[in-house]
């Protein structure tokens, strides 16, 4: 089950989407900012290591953002990232001690303030009063997140993760960066089946996965390819349940990762599973020595 607090997190972004009386997709981080009088700075594009900064200097405030992924949506995800340090109780009284913070957003970081302020840029910039709507108006896959992440004006891995958070159907997501597993985020319909290991940070690709074959070649990232297939339970979660799991991989380009979405259609009834598991149990023979 999801941490409550990342929960919370994201409810103070749609919160805070509310207060600034956003009615429609896309969310424009930099306006909202500008609004607050928060100037707004690209940082240059040999600036690595950080995905942004916020600054304060006798209250008054700035937000500068990493421009080395051209990416519109990587960008915007950075400036709301930064909107969540600058709007969540405690943040600044932890984070500014020298006047500016350097962050790392995009769920790649393990400390909870970096993971708050991330859970709150996906509710501000892809709320659920908003999202939920034009979700359901998509199928399930890579197409539904290139879709969704076209409409607000998001980046192809917030908008993933905000689709798992969201989508009603059995899906997983997972960034990945050569043969290792960055995260993985699973739909709550996919967390219904007990039998799956789940998939942690740092671990490595099964090399049965149609992913693991795409980032052997290290063009397929840099190209921004694509690849599809399907693979099983058993190469991604360790489930020796017999169903078969449509990925489909696309390369980030200057970011470096993949980004694999992976469907079950349908999901077996958890039920049913356990009184197959009741049944089997009453065949197996049982032999003296």
């Amino acid at each position: 089950m999801t941490e409550i607090w990342k929960f919370h997190a994201t409810k103070l972004g749609e919160i805070f989407a509310k207060e600034q009386k956003i009615t429609s997709l896309p969310v424009d981080p930099i306006e909202i900012a500008e609004k607050l009088d928060i100037l707004v700075e690209p940082l240059p594009a040999d600036k690595r290591g950080v995905s942004g900064m916020l600054m304060e200097s006798n209250n008054n405030f700035g937000i500068m953002y990493a421009t080395y992924v051209d990416n519109i949506g990587f960008q915007n995800f950075c400036i709301a990232h930064e909107l969540g340090h600058y709007s969540i109780a405690g943040h600044y009284e932890q984070l500014m001690g020298n006047g500016f913070h350097e962050s790392s957003a995009g769920f790649v970081s393990n400390e909870k303030y970096e993971l708050e302020a991330d859970h709150f840029a996906a509710g501000l910039l892809m709320p659920s009063f908003l999202f939920d709507a034009e979700l359901n108006k998509h199928q399930s896959g890579l197409n539904a997140v290139e879709s969704l992440s076209r409409q607000c004006n998001t980046s192809l891995t917030a908008t993933a993760i905000r689709y798992a958070q969201k989508t009603p159907d059995p899906v997983a997501i997972v960034v990945s960066e050569g043969e290792i597993i960055d995260y993985c985020f699973m739909s709550d319909e996919l967390k219904e089946l007990n039998r799956l290991t789940w998939i942690r940070q740092g671990s490595r690709l099964s090399k049965n996965t149609v992913t693991f074959r795409f980032n052997s070649a290290p063009q397929n990232i840099s190209n921004c390819n694509k690849a599809d297939g399907e693979t099983t339970l058993l190469d991604w979660f360790g489930s020796s349940l017999p169903y078969v799991v449509y990925e489909e991989v696309v390369g980030l380009g200057g970011y470096g990762k993949t980004l694999t979405v992976l469907s079950l259609e349908p999901i077996p009834d958890q039920e049913s599973l356990d009184e197959e598991d009741e049944l089997e149990e009453s065949w197996t023979p049982r032999f003296k020595r």
